[in-house]
């Protein structure tokens, strides 16, 4: 594929992405928790999509037609509970990493939905991605970091995500960016709503300490997620946008080394030789991921 500039916001995301983990993941040492976490989240990427609404669309369809969007509401809203649950529990680097094999299932769910086929090197790709989920096993401590529910709540958002990207590749052109993106994400933030009877505590009710955290996070997350399925529709393939966006696997093990301590994360004190593990897991991820371009 010819190199477009497009390509480039993935790889912001990435970035943003890591950024905002690392910022909730802070934000959890204040007892904010995920819900109240998610639904800010959800909020502001509704807010920023309510403009593209009033100028690049404004069409309203017969009510039956929303379901399209409410699916994919579903997927996303999935997604990112099972995300903010991994992060919660878990650490940024176990967590981002295994969630590289969304670009894997963006190209078994598009096979499965005949948006395409799954060549050889896809499958060899999957086996290098089990690969790395078993090296962030051995590397990490099962019991005081609950590794292995992280892989297993992370895997749960990486399908999530997928299939809602496959089935926005396949609806949105129909509907028109600027139609289907806005209803979906207040959809999003209205089925948000659920998540209020599991807070803590009212919004209100939190310390200005753990909004300096929660508050950037959530909007570096909804900045991300805004940003990647803009991607996947100007690139016009939710494979390539997912190979780029991948990288946050290794910009997470690279963070966390280099600036975690200014999150207050302690994941660089897990010693040499668990980070290595994980590097070594991600670097092998994206390996998998190169082979779905061969």
């Amino acid at each position: 594929m010819k190199f477009n500039a497009v390509l480039l916001l993935p790889l912001a995301c990435a970035l943003t992405y890591v950024l905002g983990a690392l910022a909730v993941k802070r934000a959890t040492a204040f007892g904010v928790g995920i819900w109240r976490t998610s639904f800010l989240s959800n909020v502001a990427i509704a807010l920023l999509f309510v403009p593209v609404w009033l100028g690049y669309g404004g069409q309203v369809h017969p009510l039956a037609d929303y379901w399209q969007p409410a699916v994919t509401a579903l997927c996303f809203l999935g997604g990112q509970a099972l995300t903010f649950l991994a992060l919660s529990r878990g650490d940024v680097s176990v967590t981002t990493p295994v969630m590289g094999t969304k670009v894997i299932l963006v190209a078994l769910f598009s096979s499965l939905l005949r948006v395409g086929e799954v060549p050889l090197q896809w499958w060899i790709g999957a086996a290098l991605s089990t690969a790395a989920i078993a090296l962030l096993h051995l590397g990490g401590e099962s019991r005081q970091r609950h590794v292995g529910r992280t892989v297993l709540l992370a895997f749960g958002s990486a399908a999530s995500f997928s299939l809602g990207d496959v089935l926005m590749q396949k609806w949105v052109p129909v509907w028109g960016l600027g139609n289907y993106f806005p209803p979906m994400f207040l959809l999003v933030a209205l089925l948000s709503c659920a998540f209020v009877p599991f807070f803590h505590a009212p919004l209100s009710a939190m310390p200005a300490a753990a909004w300096r955290w929660v508050g950037p996070g959530a909007l570096l997350l909804a900045v991300n997620n805004a940003g990647v399925v803009l991607a996947i529709m100007l690139v016009g393939s939710a494979t390539v946008v997912n190979i780029i966006y991948s990288v946050r696997g290794l910009f997470s093990v690279l963070l966390v080394w280099l600036i975690g301590h200014w999150f207050t994360n302690d994941e660089k004190h897990l010693g040499g030789r668990v980070l290595r593990f994980r590097f070594t897991g991600a670097v092998l991820m994206v390996a998998a991921i190169v082979l779905v371009l061969v």
